[in-house]
């Protein structure tokens, strides 16, 4: 299951990005005094208490501007409420309240979501600082100073307390997520799948406005299919139904176990196929290439090596794709299509035992050794896989500072040779022997 989402919003200037980096641990937002600096949404994982989460940072809401990049930073703001499971709403405890806070208060009541309301800028906590915030109607006020990361804890402690219980491990199914442009033929093939009309499937672009699941069994084994609108350019988003249909697909993409990329073979891959898929990789989620409408392909006997090959030009930033050539209109090949979706998921949650993976970097590295900086050698000590999902790889050094990127890539590579992770990415981190966290 997905980790909890957790919104932080406000008007602008509150303070929400220099919380969102001090619980994130390192400087994701750009902080400034100035308002209107955070646009898009920026997520982070964090833990708090043996409980994992997803933060979403948000532009500062104006609800009264009229301003195009005012109205934008509300629609990402608007996006990351809907989607999460808590809100942490922030004021300012210096400048007091504005009508801007009353407001976002207002809307956000009408979300019905749990809403933790931080008043920030609080240095020294006194009782009638914060007193006018319970006029806001959202419950008891917690002072902070996020700067200086007082009154942190006691928020956290308030925001997990509304994660859902005993939900871990109940669903069991594999989450799938299928995204790409608009007409390529996601809902045709999610119908083919399933085997019902549940989507409406025509011959104009962006009939699907959101993202749905639904839930079926194929061959024994439990799947839940998230049908998503088509993802344009941010130029031809042209209304609001477009844009938040788009904002609810990349929130499918980070849900998802897997994701199917469904491409129209006779368009080919376009640029905005490869940014989706780059989103997919960016995220961590393995994922299986479909190029659909096979069947009006012109063929002879090498046309899917001129593909794949055009597929490894396009997609050289993730050499270990995994594609599949269907028609989701006749059918050919989508059921095929699922056993290679559990094949990538299986990739992405297998673990390499430690003493296999350590016989084979330490042999690698004695064989190949790093080149030199400044008289400087990169040492590998030690290797540990420490998660999956993607597969993340930890390597014990004597410096962080000398593993080069195309020696980072080697290793990267002797790994994918010598263990199946096709379809899936994975990372490989540096520790420094003998540092802390």
């Amino acid at each position: 299951m997905a980790n909890p989402l957790v919104a932080i919003v406000g008007r602008p200037n509150v303070g929400k990005s220099t919380f969102f980096n001090k619980v994130a641990g390192r400087k994701i937002s750009i902080t400034e005094d100035k308002p209107g600096v955070t646009r898009d949404r920026l997520y982070a994982d964090a833990e708090w208490r043996g409980k994992p989460f997803t933060m979403v940072d948000t532009g500062g809401i104006e609800m009264r501007s009229d301003d195009l990049m005012w109205r934008e930073i509300k629609k990402q703001a608007e996006v990351a409420i809907d989607t999460a499971q808590v809100i942490l709403f922030f004021v300012d405890g210096k400048a007091g309240l504005t009508t801007s806070d009353y407001d976002v208060a207002d809307m956000l009541r009408r979300s019905q979501k749990p809403v933790v309301l931080v008043v920030n800028k609080i240095d020294e906590f006194s009782e009638d600082k914060i007193f006018e915030f319970y006029s806001l109607g959202l419950g008891e006020p917690y002072p902070v100073s996020a700067e200086h990361g007082k009154g942190v804890g006691d928020v956290l402690d308030e925001v997990v307390s509304w994660f859902p219980r005993g939900e871990t491990g109940e669903d069991d199914s594999v989450k799938i997520a299928v995204v790409g442009k608009p007409n390529a033929g996601k809902s045709s093939l999610v119908n083919k799948l399933l085997g019902f009309e549940r989507s409406i499937v025509t011959d104009m672009a962006g009939t699907t406005r959101d993202a749905i699941d639904t839930a079926f069994e194929y061959g024994g084994k439990k799947y839940t299919i998230i049908d998503t609108a088509g993802i344009r350019k941010k130029s031809k988003v042209e209304d609001d139904v477009e844009y938040y249909s788009v904002m609810r697909a990349f929130d499918a993409v980070r849900r998802a176990d897997v994701c199917v990329l469904v491409v129209d073979s006779l368009e080919g891959l376009t640029e905005q196929d490869a940014k989706i898929i780059g989103y997919v990789h960016e995220q961590g989620k393995p994922s299986v290439i479909a190029m659909n409408k096979w069947d009006l392909v012109e063929k002879d006997a090498d046309t899917i090596k001129t593909f794949e090959k055009k597929l490894a030009e396009d997609l050289k930033f993730m050499d270990y794709f995994k594609s599949i050539y269907i028609s989701a209109k006749t059918g050919q090949r989508t059921e095929k299509l699922l056993s290679i979706v559990d094949e990538v998921y299986a990739h992405a949650r297998f673990r390499i035992p430690t003493g296999t993976l350590n016989d084979l970097i330490l042999d690698v590295v004695r064989a190949n050794e790093p080149p030199s900086y400044n008289g400087r050698r990169l040492k590998v000590y030690y290797a540990s896989q420490v998660s999956v999902a993607p597969p993340v790889f930890v390597l014990f050094v004597n410096s962080s500072d000398l593993m080069h990127f195309s020696y980072e890539r080697f290793l990267e590579n002797t790994i994918r040779k010598n263990f199946d992770f096709s379809g899936t990415p994975i990372k490989i981190l540096t520790r420094e022997k003998g540092k802390n966290d």
